[in-house]
């Protein structure tokens, strides 16, 4: 059994690794991306987003289907999805092929983090877990500071495409590992029928308020976001009428779960936007290479990977509240940092504001997901990793978001050259009040959150 634990563990935190990698070393690459095609700031800034956008829309949708068809047989999809698209990334003749296949490799993403926390659910008992996660956090920021030197010296070295090239041997071995290490599949929900129609509501949701959010400005923009609040309406009055729904909003009822949640979208939408701020300030304002950028940025991730396995293991002794809310305290005074960020900031104040947030992510991420996941039975682990992930990556896309908007208020279509410096300046300014704001207030949710029974949902 323990075999079995280590290779599970090992898989999910390969693939784990590889995606963050990847959102990372684009965005460092996106300079160089603009420049070869020519792209202003707004379109520049959908490449990374429709990357995420894909894993919010579709990951929900893919962690039910794994419930069902079995979540090994998903990871594994995913993971050839992934690596297909990456080769077609890397081969792109226009950014508007660049922004399809990022879409593609978004797709592939959702079915490889769906499945992810579900797997090791799967394998390691309650009083496990908090490790287990405490390494998987650690290697998806792993992926993230990877990203930032390796990928920061590969683009330098050999251009923006060598970045998705590297995804594919290791994704040929990924594929390899499950094919034959691998020989269960945990399915906690066979022989029910997968919502189809659920699915496809909630995929539009999603990219109707993305969409709607980052067009805010316009009338189609409102038209949007009003949409996909009668779309939330429609989908939950719908999930609640069928036999088995793709989220069964009793879930929702465990105040554990929703607050642990909550919180995971809250913190995502806080950071998300920090790494692709600093790098254009960075290589725009400072001058810094993509490598030097990268080496700046490192802390951050790096203060995650190296904490995420000590604050696992805490979690698995201590009330998860008390580390999570100290780890959101943490968060939220290094955005406020941010606010202050200038020309003429000091390299040292932007490295100990990265510190700080790395810090206090590292302190809130495994904590949290031990929280939402020991709240449920197992019979939903695909169903909640989902949920937990479909977090992530809404409170990513909606991070991104901001930041789109705000480009639109203060930028419009122009490209980021020297006279329009204080306004992306302004911009950024902007950006980081919202995010302190918005963590803020969730620290006191997670200092409320209680104690409930876990939940197996079983009819």
């Amino acid at each position: 059994m323990n075999n079995l634990k280590n290779t599970v563990l090992i898989t999910v935190v390969l693939g784990s690794f590889l995606i963050p990698f990847m959102g990372t070393s684009l965005n460092i690459a996106l300079p160089s991306i603009g420049a070869e095609f020519t792209l202003n700031a707004i379109l520049l800034s959908w490449i990374p987003t429709v990357f995420i956008l894909a894993n919010a829309a579709l990951i929900l949708p893919f962690g039910r289907l794994a419930d069902i068809k079995g979540r090994k047989k998903i990871f594994l999809y995913g993971v050839i999805t992934y690596t297909f698209a990456s080769f077609l990334a890397a081969i792109s003749p226009s950014g508007i092929l660049l922004l399809i296949f990022s879409f593609l490799q978004g797709i592939g993403c959702s079915m490889i983090f769906g499945t992810g926390v579900a797997l090791i659910s799967s394998v390691f008992q309650p009083k496990e877990r908090g490790r287990a996660y405490g390494i998987y956090v650690a290697s998806v920021y792993t992926g993230i500071f990877s990203g930032l030197i390796l990928g920061g010296f590969l683009i330098q070295e050999l251009g923006w495409r060598s970045i998705f090239l590297f995804n594919i041997p290791f994704g040929v071995l990924l594929i390899l590992i499950v094919l034959f290490e691998l020989k269960s599949d945990w399915s906690g929900s066979e022989g029910e029928k997968f919502d189809f129609i659920g699915s496809i509501l909630f995929f539009f949701i999603i990219i109707a308020l993305m969409q709607g959010f980052s067009s805010l400005t316009t009338n189609l923009g409102k038209f949007l976001i009003l949409a996909g609040l009668l779309g939330i309406f429609i989908f939950l009055k719908y999930e609640n009428k069928i036999k088995h729904p793709l989220l069964k909003t009793s879930i929702f009822k465990n105040r554990v779960f929703t607050i642990s949640i909550l919180s995971i979208l809250i913190i995502n939408l806080g950071t998300t936007s920090i790494t692709f701020l600093l790098s254009l300030y960075f290589q725009y304002l400072k001058l810094f290479s993509p490598e030097t950028a990268g080496i700046i940025l490192i802390l951050n991730p790096l203060s995650v990977a190296v904490l995420s396995p000590f604050a696992g293991r805490i979690s698995d002794k201590i009330d998860t509240r008390i580390i999570a809310s100290i780890g959101m305290t943490i968060t939220t005074i290094g955005l406020f940092l941010f606010t202050f960020l200038n020309e003429n900031t000091p390299l040292e104040f932007i490295i100990f504001s990265l510190i700080l947030v790395g810090t206090g992510l590292a302190l809130f991420s495994s904590p949290a997901t031990n929280a939402a996941m020991n709240s449920v039975g197992k019979k939903i682990y695909g169903t909640a990793s989902a949920t937990v992930s479909t977090m992530v990556f809404t409170g990513q896309v909606l991070s991104m978001g901001i930041v789109i908007l705000i480009f639109d208020i203060y930028l419009g279509n122009a490209q980021i050259i020297p006279q329009y410096y204080p306004l992306f300046l302004k911009s950024a300014n902007i950006a980081f009040i919202v995010y302190t704001i918005i963590c803020f207030v969730a620290i006191f949710a997670l200092i409320l959150m209680g104690k409930d029974k876990a939940i197996s949902l079983e009819n």
